[in-house]
């Protein structure tokens, strides 16, 4: 790379690091929510977020949408939903029929409580997911650019809930884990709700801007060896012995697919492109797996019975994989 990247690198990240100061006026603490959020901005993918009620998610997500300055909807999943509610169908009116767009047609989608509703409405919002296009009739459409689903799931309540199978859920980028803030966040969070004090968020950035964001991350620098890392770190999943790492071998039944480690690069990527660096290290990696590996590793009964979940799994598996 030349002696000006790093300076460009800088420049283009300026924009979404004002993304998130403006959505800090909205939102109190859950700086790495909204950090991951930015990431899945910059590698324009999707987003699982997962938490319990009240934890701000649909806050977060209108906020980036303003700031954005993006066409934001929400849609609440709902046992009797409906594919046509989700991306269109086509009615009959004056005499002929015409197609009426769903809700999908935005640029910021908030899929709530996705695991309540059944499994054919589930796949028509994750098909749009991938294919970026909806098919309504004979007609097929191109999504809007940006086109980003941040969908949220409720961890403990799964009575009258279908869960997203793991080929579905591979789909997303990241599953982020919301947690409670801490006393002094919770005590803002009550003086502002007291005081009715809702900040206005300012758009900083748009469509045009973003694109150029994506592609200057895109040009930040991986070394070869941190490749290497990241393809070592989704093999140890799959098989832990060849790997080295004899304290996960018969604690993981299905490891992580290819896409985990093209997503755990881009991730680190635009990690780097974020901290306005123009080259990743293995932090950057090292930060980010969790979020990129839990929802693709499946642990196995002896885990189970061990209480050890994706994420202790995935703390052993960094803990023991050589980093370069």
């Amino acid at each position: 790379m030349t002696a000006a990247a790093p300076n460009a690198i800088a420049d283009a990240a300026a924009p979404l690091r004002q993304v998130e100061t403006e959505v800090a006026k909205a939102l109190v603490g859950q700086r790495d929510l909204v950090r991951r959020l930015l990431i899945g901005l910059v590698c324009d993918a999707h987003l699982l977020l997962e938490g319990l009620p009240g934890l701000a998610k649909t806050t977060v997500v209108k906020a980036m949408a303003q700031a954005l300055a993006c066409k934001f909807q929400r849609i609440q999943f709902t046992p009797d939903l409906l594919p046509a509610d989700i991306v269109g169908t086509r009615i009959y009116e004056g005499g002929q029929f015409t197609v009426r767009q769903g809700p999908v047609f935005a640029q910021v989608v908030l899929a709530d409580e996705i695991n309540r509703a059944p499994a054919k409405v589930q796949a028509a919002l994750l098909e749009a997911m991938q294919e970026r296009q909806v098919t309504i009739g004979d007609q097929t459409f191109a999504l809007p650019r940006p086109f980003m689903v941040l969908a949220t799931q409720n961890p403990i309540e799964q009575e009258g809930t279908y869960p997203l199978p793991e080929a579905q859920t591979d789909r997303f980028l990241m599953k982020v884990r919301v947690g409670y803030p801490t006393q002094a966040e919770e005590r803002t969070i009550l003086d502002r709700h007291l005081a009715h004090n809702w900040p206005k968020i300012d758009a900083v950035l748009n469509p045009a801007t973003l694109a150029k964001a994506q592609a200057a991350a895109d040009q930040v620098h991986m070394d070869e060896r941190l490749k290497d890392y990241i393809v070592a770190l989704v093999r140890a999943t799959r098989d832990p012995k060849e790997a080295g790492v004899s304290n996960l071998v018969g604690l993981i039944e299905v490891g992580a697919s290819p896409r985990a480690v093209i997503g755990l690069a881009q991730a680190a990527r635009a990690n780097a492109f974020l901290d306005g660096r123009a080259f990743t290290t293995p932090q950057d990696i090292k930060s980010i797996a969790p979020d990129i590996l839990r929802h693709r590793i499946i642990p196995s009964y002896e885990a189970e019975a061990e209480s050890l979940d994706p994420d202790r799994l995935v703390a052993r598996l960094l803990e023991h994989v050589p980093v370069p």
